[in-house]
């Protein structure tokens, strides 16, 4: 019997070469959730391999058409091409940058192949505003992303009925009226920036979060922690000390 084939969108998460000409690819679908591809003679130096590869860059979105079947790990693809033909992101730095945390950030989280449409949009929105957006935007974008993302995974900060002056406890995640008695929190100033990017919506909003550099490199230390306290095996975020780095 045939493997059946389907169409899907994909967000590239990792790429590795495969022999001489091939790749294996791991994506994030709109339809299975993430799943492996080999992907093959796209680094070949033929007319018809040529510039291919660059497609399976890791924050592409791309349309596909893929084999599928429950019984395998690794899949093909028959057809690919591109989703959305950026026009900063892979050629703007500091975008660049931003759109390998937020990637690795997700690639991390990610445990099952379920598939989950809702984080499929979020993500996509997440790129396409990155992609358009402005400086301020893009220097708040990945606290927007890392604060948000959290829901689809089940520790979501929790900030209903906050009253002023409260901290934040990493550990239980949630917003409490006095300091935890453990080292793992955020103080009142910075757990007031984390209120105001939990309530923005829209990512164009984040033009409005005013946040110096010194609060932004805080609170995506503390982000990195909160991670590694909900999500096993989480380990330390290789895109950071990059992302730090360019954002200031």
């Amino acid at each position: 019997m045939s493997t059946p084939l389907h169409k899907t969108k994909g967000l590239v998460l990792r790429t590795v070469k495969y022999g001489e000409t091939s790749l294996v690819v791991t994506v994030f679908t709109e339809l299975f959730g993430v799943q492996s591809y080999i992907v093959s003679g796209v680094r070949k130096s033929t007319k018809k391999g040529s510039g291919t590869a660059n497609l399976f860059q890791p924050g592409a979105l791309l349309d596909l058409v893929v084999y599928h079947s429950h019984a395998k790990s690794l899949h093909r693809i028959r057809e690919f091409q591109w989703s959305v033909l950026y026009q900063e992101l892979f050629s703007s730095v500091p975008k660049h940058s931003v759109s390998s945390f937020m990637v690795e950030l997700l690639h991390r989280c990610l445990r099952q192949p379920e598939p989950n449409p809702d984080l499929f949009e979020f993500l996509e929105d997440c790129l396409l505003h990155l992609d358009a957006s402005s400086e301020s935007v893009m220097a708040n974008m990945p606290l927007f992303f890392a604060v948000h993302l959290a829901h689809f995974f089940g520790f979501r900060l929790v900030d209903e009925r906050v009253e002023e002056g409260a901290w934040v406890d990493l550990r239980e995640g949630r917003f409490v009226a006095a300091q935890p008695p453990h080292p793992d929190y955020l103080e009142p100033n910075d757990a007031q920036a984390v209120l105001q990017l939990l309530r923005v919506m829209n990512p164009n909003e984040l033009a409005e979060v005013r946040l110096n550099r010194d609060t932004r490199r805080r609170l995506l230390h503390a982000l990195e922690l909160y991670y590694r306290l909900h999500q096993p095996d989480f380990g330390s975020l290789r895109s950071l000390p990059v992302l730090r780095s360019v954002l200031e």
